[in-house]
């Protein structure tokens, strides 16, 4: 398999649990390897990879748009700030794509296990660095979420 065949079922699964949530039509963007670049105003969460895929996925959403799929996450309440709460919630919808594109990655004949989503301030994103594979997806109207992977060889 080649990485983008392992970012795929992120991609696939990310649109499937995010149209559920939010009930919001989804668009992909175009898969690219580029330099892992921190771009400010976003809220992100990482999730490692063990196994026969080994690296870590990185879930960035623009602020607005995290703290409105919190809100849709939460039966529509309003959301102000990203709390103690939102932060459970939002590592929780990281949790969620990426229980599911393992298992989507097992159907295909690759066995990866995850660990625990990890909720990342600022500071401790702009100390990584490296090559990624990676990809946004529109949420129309709400924003955009970009899902870039790191591949470790």
């Amino acid at each position: 398999m080649k990485d983008h065949d392992f970012l795929d079922p992120f991609l696939e699964s990310a649109s499937s649990v995010i149209q559920q949530v939010c009930n919001v039509g989804i668009s992909r963007g175009e898969m690219a390897e580029k330099d892992w670049v921190y771009t400010e105003n976003h809220t992100w969460i990482r999730i490692g990879m063990t196994g026969q895929l080994q690296g870590t996925v990185f879930f960035g959403l623009q602020e607005e748009l995290a703290l409105r799929i919190v809100s849709a996450m939460m039966g529509g309440f309003p959301i102000q700030e990203m709390d103690e709460m939102g932060k459970s919630a939002i590592s929780e919808l990281g949790n969620m794509i990426s229980g599911n594109a393992s298992t989507i990655l097992s159907s295909r004949g690759v066995t990866v296990d995850i660990t625990p989503p990890l909720f990342l301030l600022q500071q401790e994103m702009q100390k990584i660095t490296g090559t990624a594979l990676s990809a946004p997806l529109d949420l129309h109207d709400m924003g955009r979420m970009e899902i870039q992977m790191v591949v470790v060889e």
